[in-house]
């Protein structure tokens, strides 16, 4: 699981919220090429608001200037890659990704500790002495940064060094990533990696959407373009066709929704738009397995952090639903028969953030409420519902907000 860094923190508020003006539009066309123009930003919301910096308004103006702090914070991430590691994976490549299992720990009754045993949401701190993880969710963050603030701003600044960060890590021969998870969340004694490691990417198409705003820079030439393009075109196949995305594909919670995203998202931004209808299409089939009637997220319920989860989970959907919205797949207004649905998920986990009633499952961390915040702002607008905002303002808040949705 990624660990927010003080760049991300502000960043995934940004760039969960900035699909919520697409929420309750049309679907923008897809490109004569296939490609789609955005993921899950909406780039007709940010020409309005740059709009309305340039007539003066003082809380776009005032945004602006906390995104641009906040690119301030992305401009000095290092350029880094996966040959930064002090470890090398069992393939005896560096190019390979590699991690190790948060909730997993030594076992006190082995001499060597080994196999590993599960403590599922308690976070093992070894885990950072591989640095694959953390180094490439930074480098999510801060290309996410700079695409938005060089959005509103033209500034080459942000775009050179966004340019600069992907090419390392995707691009250039010496140090780029083979496109593959074969060894992440490994753990010790057990296995070489499992499927479980995908997650870990995750954030590839707020990074994506980044990369495809700066696609006007001189930073990022059509031969930057072509290059990540087949990087991730390499990375869909392995995802779609190797043992480990075979497995996700059927892992049964949060895990193959979160695959479902990254597949559709990928196939987009690479052409394959039929590959994401399918895909999103498939959705149904998921919200239909993973959501009751009443709402409830039974594999989610059944974790030690429950509520993050729940939370955790329905934030994947609702990225699914904006896919949809690319190919013209509705999952906002999806229902089963017996009433399975997203709408149903969020309104079965809002009592709990009103503090007006108490979790009644395990969360072994501290319980906030902050999850919900995003969500409950996207709701707010796909499905025109004002009590969600208003539950939003009491439990959050977001001044960079306006740059990113009505």
């Amino acid at each position: 699981m990624r660990r927010p860094t003080p760049v991300s923190r502000a960043v995934v508020v940004v760039v969960a919220l900035v699909a919520v003006a697409i929420a309750a539009g049309p679907a923008r066309a897809i490109a004569q090429d296939g490609t789609a123009p955005s993921l899950l930003l909406d780039r007709a919301h940010i020409s309005e608001i740059r709009a309305r910096i340039a007539k003066g308004d003082a809380a776009a103006t005032a945004a602006l200037a906390a995104l641009e702090a906040r690119a301030t914070q992305a401009l000095a991430v290092p350029v880094a890659s996966v040959m930064d590691k002090a470890i090398t994976p069992p393939s005896g490549d560096k190019h390979d990704y590699v991690s190790q299992a948060p909730y997993w720990w030594p076992d006190p009754s082995k001499p060597d500790g080994k196999p590993y045993i599960r403590k599922d949401g308690v976070r093992n701190p070894e885990i950072d002495r591989i640095t694959d993880h953390d180094t490439l969710g930074r480098l999510i963050d801060a290309v996410a940064t700079l695409g938005v603030a060089y959005a509103y701003t033209g500034r080459e600044a942000y775009a050179t060094h966004a340019g600069r960060l992907v090419r390392a890590w995707f691009v250039d021969p010496a140090t780029r990533m083979n496109p593959n998870l074969e060894f992440g969340q490994y753990v010790p004694g057990v296995n070489q990696g499992r499927g479980i490691g995908i997650i870990e990417t995750r954030g590839l198409p707020e990074m994506l959407d980044g990369v495809l705003l700066i696609g006007g820079s001189p930073a990022w030439t059509k031969a930057d373009d072509d290059a990540l393009q087949a990087w991730m075109r390499g990375y869909l196949t392995w995802l779609r066709e190797s043992p480990h995305g075979r497995e996700e594909a059927k892992n049964g919670n949060n895990h193959e929704t979160w695959y479902d995203v990254q597949v559709a998202s990928l196939a987009l931004y690479t052409g394959q738009t039929a590959v994401a209808h399918r895909t999103v299409e498939g959705a149904k089939a998921r919200i239909a397995a993973q959501i009751e009637p009443d709402g409830r997220q039974p594999r989610e319920l059944e974790r030690t952090r429950s509520w993050h989860y729940s939370a955790f989970n329905l934030e994947a959907f609702m990225d699914l639903a904006t896919l949809g919205d690319r190919v013209g797949v509705d999952l906002w207004t999806f229902r089963t028969s017996d009433g399975r649905g997203i709408r149903q998920a969020l309104e079965f986990l809002v009592p709990f953030a009103d503090a007006g009633r108490t979790w009644p499952y395990d969360q072994i961390t501290p319980f906030s409420p902050a999850p919900l915040y995003p969500i409950l702002r996207r709701a707010a607008v796909a499905w025109r519902e004002p009590r969600y905002k208003a539950l939003a303002d009491r439990i959050g808040s977001e001044p960079m907000l306006i740059l990113v949705t009505p």
